[in-house]
Parts: C-alpha cells; sequence; structure tokens
C-alpha cells in the first residue's frame, strides 16, 4: 500500500465529522446514507467504484479496520463498522452522542 492512499484516507477521515466509504451499487451502503439523511446527519461519501484508486483505498480499509466490506463508516475519526453497525447505534439511542 503506498504511503499516498495511507495519507488520503487519513486526512478524509480527519477532516470529516463523519465518512462514509460507499459502493454506488451496494443497497447496505444507500441504506446507511439513507439513515444518515433521515437522521439530519451531515456526512462526507467516497464511493470507491467511481473514483480514482477505489480498490487501493478499500485494501488500505481493510489493514487499518479488518473490515473488508463496504459500507466502511467512520464517525469522530472512530472506526464505526457497517450499516448493521450504524442501524443499531440508532435504534439505541447511542449514534446522538455521536453529535452532542
Amino acid at each position: 500500500m503506498t504511503e499516498d492512499i495511507m495519507n488520503y484516507v487519513e486526512s478524509i477521515i480527519s477532516a470529516n465529522k463523519v465518512v462514509v466509504f460507499s459502493k454506488s451499487y451496494c443497497p447496505y451502503c444507500d441504506r446507511t446514507k439513507e439513515l444518515l439523511q433521515n437522521s439530519h446527519i451531515d456526512y462526507t461519501v467516497l464511493e470507491l467504484d467511481v473514483i480514482a484508486q477505489g480498490s487501493n483505498i478499500q485494501q488500505y480499509l481493510f489493514e487499518k479496520t479488518g473490515q473488508r466490506t463496504v459500507p466502511n463508516i467512520f464517525i469522530n475519526k472512530e472506526h464505526i463498522g457497517g450499516n448493521s453497525d450504524i442501524e443499531a447505534l440508532k435504534n439505541s439511542g447511542e449514534l446522538a452522542r455521536y453529535f452532542e
């Protein structure tokens, strides 16, 4: 993995409160984006199947988090997980604590 990819991903995560690494055709990614929109939470999305170096970014995310799938979600620089993880946070009321 190149240092450029690592630096790029880390800068995106650091500069944004909520980051969703997604793929444009992924239904679970769509559900995550819909959940965030319906919760009035601003987020940054990177569609890994559309952007240059998307597969390299996904590989770096796997090395960083151990998660191979999308969506791969970060809030306040903390790895949250995927769609089922953010849905569980929303359903338990815990998602709101990230925005207090």
